[in-house]
């Protein structure tokens, strides 16, 4: 099923946490945002391993109740392959 872009806007609301994280070979960087693009707290860096992989679903938990959302879509920048293992480690969790 293809999804539009005019879709994919529609499933972020006002309760909805945006994650954008730019992918690098050993450390990522993330920022939350939410609907109108307001930032949500600090930017956080984090290893390309399951310890930061870890450290990002805690930061992204606690951000998500800090600021009263409840759903998060992260999008990921996808730099050659180094993108696969953090995209696998959030697929099998419940973030």
């Amino acid at each position: 099923m293809s999804v539009t872009q005019n879709e994919k806007i529609r499933q972020v609301t006002d309760t909805t946490m945006v994650i954008g994280v730019d992918i690098a070979s050993e450390l990522h960087w993330a920022r939350a945002f939410d609907r109108r693009g307001l930032e949500l707290g600090k930017t956080v860096k984090f290893e390309n391993s399951a310890e930061g992989f870890n450290f990002f679903l805690r930061w992204g938990s606690e951000l998500t109740v800090e600021q009263k959302k409840d759903s998060v879509m992260v999008g990921l920048e996808p730099t050659g392959y180094c993108w696969f293992t953090l995209e696998t480690h959030l697929q099998g969790s419940d973030f």
